[in-house]
């Protein structure tokens, strides 16, 4: 299951891709403004933007090239009625990883999304370190120095989210979003219950934890962790 955003300002399609995109279970964002996208799709880690050529506001080229010049990584599907040689090589130069023009078919839409949520694995797959601790995604084990140690499930989802994205804050709203996406009994104080779980099995000093508190802002990586 992957966090994906659709930015597109047709409603309708929007809805047709949700629908293609929820039989495999994933979690999808949506934004129909060009101006607003940028800032979205920046705030959150997604793995994978679904970005229309034509939008209100700022075009889709020049959403993707402002995204990568600000280090932007995840892997974009440009979306475009533009058919033409020039068009498709000025999408793919903007910093779009694949490019898909309209109409298109549901199976070819689908399996384009899942080539490119295939890309990262090799990098998704390794083993995530800071500190002394260890995240093994492959096979769901964390280690403390050398020692494994036993996580909830969520908790090892909160875990990994801070490992991937050592930069970024993440706002309780947005972990609750991530981690507890279909759990409508899952609330604000749930996230920080397990927090504070997390960080009584991961940190060697309370006084100095991995996840940092950002106060007013939400929780991060510590940027003492020592990334490996």
């Amino acid at each position: 299951m992957a966090k994906i955003v659709v930015v597109e300002d047709d409603k309708d399609l929007v809805n047709l891709i949700k629908g293609i995109l929820s039989i495999e279970r994933h979690t999808i964002d949506s934004v129909h403004d060009g101006h607003e996208a940028l800032a979205i799709i920046q705030m959150h880690p997604y793995d994978l933007v679904i970005l229309d050529w034509m939008l209100p506001g700022r075009s889709g080229t020049e959403i993707c090239r402002d995204y990568r010049a600000r280090g932007g990584s995840a892997p974009i599907l440009m979306l475009t009625a533009k058919a033409e040689v020039d068009d498709r090589a000025e999408g793919l130069d903007s910093g779009a990883d694949d490019y898909l023009t309209k109409p298109f078919h549901p199976k070819e839409f689908s399996a384009r999304v899942r080539a490119l949520l295939r890309r990262p694995q090799a990098v998704m797959g390794k083993t995530l370190k800071a500190a002394d601790i260890e995240l093994d995604p492959g096979q769901i084990k964390v280690f403390k120095s050398g020692q494994e140690i036993h996580l909830l499930p969520k908790e090892f989802a909160l875990l990994e989210l801070f490992l991937r994205y050592p930069t970024q804050v993440f706002s309780a709203e947005a972990l609750l979003d991530r981690v507890w996406n279909t759990d409508s009994s899952a609330s604000l104080d749930t996230v920080r219950t397990y927090i504070k779980t997390l960080r009584k099995k991961i940190d060697s000093n309370p006084k100095d934890s991995l996840i940092r508190t950002v106060h007013g802002v939400g929780y991060s990586l510590s940027s003492k962790a020592e990334q490996g």
